[in-house]
């Protein structure tokens, strides 16, 4: 007898330890990265139940969400006490947008453990998608269970920013940054409320944090670009912008914002070039592009090149009265002949009667009229 089970032994093992051995060899292709091939071992197998999970994770890992799905329902039918089994599907279930089913899930999961943060965190994302007003009430209960849950901090603290209650998503997000002084999200929003409060100064010390920890994007230069503009910071503000210009080179309105930056700074022609810029790309009514580009011109005495500028953009919006007015200013600077003067006044005051150039017009016409009188004395 004692030989007879030896002889059993003998002939089994190897197939038990080949069986042993294929999992071991599917789970170092998954740890390589080879998901496909690791699928592949875990599916040849002659009992599934114990990898039906593995194989879920490996289908995760190549996009294959179905699959994923799939392999996870028959993994929790075989295990269906494992709690950990039944959180992970239903973070999948949330990343396909199965929200019902995901829903249901993670309620059943906080009623056997109402004391983890994640699974109300889990809960508060499923419930937003569905635009659910309780998504917040779960990541509060996240962040009462777990304070230092930064996922559930950044979005207590975003909510608080839309509803511009800056007191609190600034003690929150402090909060979070004193257990991860560097997450990114967070200095974000921080940096986010400062400039919505109007505190460029301190906008502009968040956002180069965000520069300093690699994060580079056209929201975070064109945000830094206006914090320094609001403090009259010109040219660290023409710097930022045309970072953000490099993410989006046809933004029309990024090259309109430099020049009128550079016309603070009294760079006349730097302003004309990117105004001109701005001009040529656009495909909407340019008046007041146009109407920038002639007094810029008309700062440097370029008064023919105004006058084009200023009828472009009256063409644009002819009822534009501004543009109307400098294009008279423009020509009396640039026309030497009295009596042409004096008729683009007459012109424009009955045209323009109730306009608050009227008084100036009236005045300038007045003096036009007495130099034509002494040229004829």
């Amino acid at each position: 007898m004692k030989v007879y089970v030896s002889l059993l032994l003998l002939l089994i093992t190897p197939y038990l330890v080949s069986g042993q051995n294929d999992e071991q060899q599917g789970d170092e292709l998954f740890a390589l990265g080879n998901y496909t091939k690791a699928i592949e071992v875990y599916n040849s197998l002659d009992n599934l139940d114990p990898v039906y999970s593995k194989i879920a994770k490996a289908y995760i890992a190549i996009g294959n969400y179905g699959e994923g799905l799939n392999n996870y329902e028959k993994a929790i039918e075989v295990n269906p006490d494992d709690i950990l089994l039944q959180y992970e599907y239903a973070k999948l279930l949330t990343r396909t947008k199965k929200y019902v089913t995901a829903k249901e899930l993670l309620k059943n999961l906080i009623a056997l453990d109402s004391l983890n943060p994640n699974f109300h965190y889990e809960l508060g994302i499923v419930l937003e998608k569905q635009n659910d007003t309780s998504a917040i009430q779960e990541f509060k209960t996240a962040f009462e269970i777990d304070k230092t849950h930064q996922k559930a901090i950044f979005k207590l603290a975003k909510h608080h920013i839309v509803k511009r209650q800056f007191k609190l998503a600034h003690q929150l997000i402090d909060k979070g940054l004193e257990t991860y002084e560097n997450n990114v999200e967070l200095i974000s929003l921080k940096a986010q409320a400062y400039y919505f409060q109007e505190y460029y100064t301190h906008s502009v010390v968040w956002f180069k944090k965000l520069l300093e920890l690699g994060e580079k994007s056209e929201f975070i230069h064109e945000k830094l670009s206006l914090s320094y503009a609001q403090n009259s910071d010109y040219e660290d503000a023409i710097y930022h912008r045309k970072q953000a210009l490099k993410y989006n080179p046809y933004d029309a309105n990024a090259m309109f914002v430099i020049g009128t930056y550079y016309e603070r700074l009294s760079d006349y022609e730097q302003a004309e070039e990117f105004v001109s810029k701005a001009l040529k790309i656009q495909d909407v009514s340019l008046s007041n592009e146009y109407q920038k580009l002639g007094v810029i011109l008309n700062r440097q005495k370029k008064y023919e090149k105004a006058i084009k500028a200023f009828q472009k953009a009256l063409k644009e919006d002819p009822n534009d009265i501004m543009s109307d007015f400098y294009l008279i200013r423009t020509k009396d600077e640039f026309y030497a002949d009295t009596d042409t003067k004096i008729k683009m006044y007459e012109r424009f005051i009955k045209k323009h009667n109730k306009s608050p150039f009227i008084k100036f017009a009236e005045m300038r016409l007045k003096e036009l009229k007495q130099e034509k009188f002494l040229e004829e004395d």
